[in-house]
């Protein structure tokens, strides 16, 4: 039961960070010059080995002192609360559109097969590094959830987001409003952070 509780609690707390993110309107812009099939291949690759470096890192940092490093995982929470408020309030359409150029430029000749999945594979692993999704992941494991069930309901979420990018990219950023996913997200963040600070002083 804990191990659904904690894959649970990772998918809850990714899905509403990377539904708004660049990591949606990469995988949309891509779809769009690439067939739909390959690209979310590459970019589910691309996202898994992520999660295992994300999952790697905190599992490493998990076994430093207790209390020092649940403090810090609470601090990344916060962290993560702060970025995603703020993205709320200053997301728009203009700025979305900029995103989507941004990564129009990475995407060149039309490619199919094995090489649109290479080539989806390349811009989100490259694009990706060190964004929110990751940190949020390693605090997950860091504050001492188990690390197999974090890597498989983060990388659930990712999966989701990739397929609903997709398939849905288009219909989704015309009927859904985007600053509200951020909000969602920014309370999960601030209940995990407030969770993981009284774990900390009881330790």
């Amino acid at each position: 039961m804990e191990f659904f509780i904690v894959a649970v609690t990772a998918f809850a707390l990714i899905l509403p960070v990377e539904l708004p993110d660049k990591t949606f309107v990469a995988t949309l812009v891509l779809s769009t010059r690439y067939p739909p099939l390959p690209v979310w291949l590459g970019v589910v690759a691309a996202f898994g080995v992520q999660c295992a470096v994300a999952v790697g890192a905190g599992t490493l940092i998990s076994r430093l002192p207790e209390r020092p490093v649940a403090l810090v995982a609470a601090g990344l929470f916060l962290a993560g609360a702060i970025v995603l408020f703020r993205g709320a309030r200053k997301s728009g359409q203009e700025r979305e559109d900029q995103e989507q150029q941004e990564y129009a430029g990475r995407v060149q000749e039309r490619r199919t097969g094995l090489r649109a999945a290479a080539a989806s594979f390349v811009v989100l692993f490259t694009a990706e590094w060190g964004d929110l999704s990751q940190l949020l992941t390693a605090g997950l494991v860091a504050s001492g959830r188990n690390p197999i069930p974090v890597f498989i309901g983060s990388w659930l979420a990712l999966i989701v987001v990739s397929g609903a990018a997709v398939l849905l990219g288009r219909w989704l950023r015309k009927r859904v409003k985007l600053s509200l996913i951020r909000y969602v997200a920014a309370g999960i963040c601030l209940v995990l952070a407030a969770l993981t600070t009284v774990e900390a002083l009881r330790a």
